[in-house]
């Protein structure tokens, strides 16, 4: 994918964070009590810092050659899948009263492991000799 691609991608997601933030703030406190809106918001919140995260990395990715950022995006990805799609997995069970997903629990630590490995790719990525050399046609 292309450093575009993934801003797009990011911006995207960014939109659908919001959604469902509103949706945790508006409608989800008729359907489940106090507790389970709060581990809904604990997804939105890092589903939200991790989007500005893919935001970041995604542009650098266009200016770093260099394919621990592209690591560190795909684990920031993963993260918001597992950790972020966990809780809310885990709300929407608590809201229909399914058994069929009370698995998810122990996936919610997984994707924190992926959001903290994407932070130290990272900064594994970000190194002086992994810029891109820039086009002599641009003068810089």
């Amino acid at each position: 994918m292309t450093h575009h691609q993934l801003l797009r991608g990011s911006a995207f997601l960014g939109a659908i964070t919001v959604a469902l933030g509103a949706y945790s703030a508006h409608g989800l406190k008729a359907k489940v009590g106090a507790p389970f809106v709060e581990i809904f918001q604990t997804g939105v919140q890092y589903q939200f810092y991790h989007v500005f995260a893919l935001l970041f990395t995604s542009y650098l990715y266009g200016k770093y050659n260099n394919g621990k950022i592209y690591a560190a995006i795909v684990l920031f990805f993963v993260g918001i899948l597992l950790f972020s799609g966990s809780l809310y997995a885990l709300t929407f069970v608590a809201a229909y009263k399914s058994d069929s997903f009370t698995w998810l629990g122990p996936v919610t630590p997984v994707g924190g492991l992926a959001f903290m490995a994407g932070w130290v790719m990272l900064g594994l990525g970000i190194t002086p000799s992994s810029r891109k050399h820039r086009s002599s046609v641009s003068g810089k």
